[in-house]
């Protein structure tokens, strides 16, 4: 099993890949979608507007899996199951600081009014890289 701190995943991490996050749904099957990420202390973190569908499932039941592939290689790819806590607390300093990583700007240009940002961090529970190619 890999870690957070093995540097081929560290540098996935590091980089600007997708994530892609699943969650589940309360009849129990699984909803994906494609996120920005980032590494912090030995967790993973992830970021949201409150009241869209998967923050909802996080708050509900805190399960998740991560799946980080780099964006040139879908093949180079580190998968992450572990539980999320979702705060506010920082939630939008976290978003401005993805948006650098992703896209070079300094504040996060897709804010709605009314807007309530969500922090969700990922502690691990099982970390899985694997390489081809």
């Amino acid at each position: 099993m890999s870690t957070l701190n093995d540097q081929p995943v560290r540098e996935l991490l590091e980089q600007p890949n997708h994530a892609v996050v699943s969650t589940f749904n309360r009849d129990g099957s699984v909803h994906n979608t494609v996120v920005w990420i980032s590494a912090e202390d030995g967790t993973v973190a992830v970021n949201s507007s409150r009241g869209r569908k998967w923050p909802t499932n996080l708050e509900r039941d805190p399960r998740i899996t991560v799946l980080v592939y780099e964006q040139g290689n879908p093949y180079n790819y580190v998968e992450i199951r572990g539980t999320a806590t979702g705060t506010g607390e920082g939630a939008d300093e976290h978003i401005n600081l993805l948006t650098k990583k992703y896209m070079g700007q300094d504040e996060y240009p897709f804010r709605q009014p009314g807007e309530e940002r969500v922090k969700f961090v990922i502690r691990p529970e099982h970390v899985r890289h694997q390489r081809q190619g």
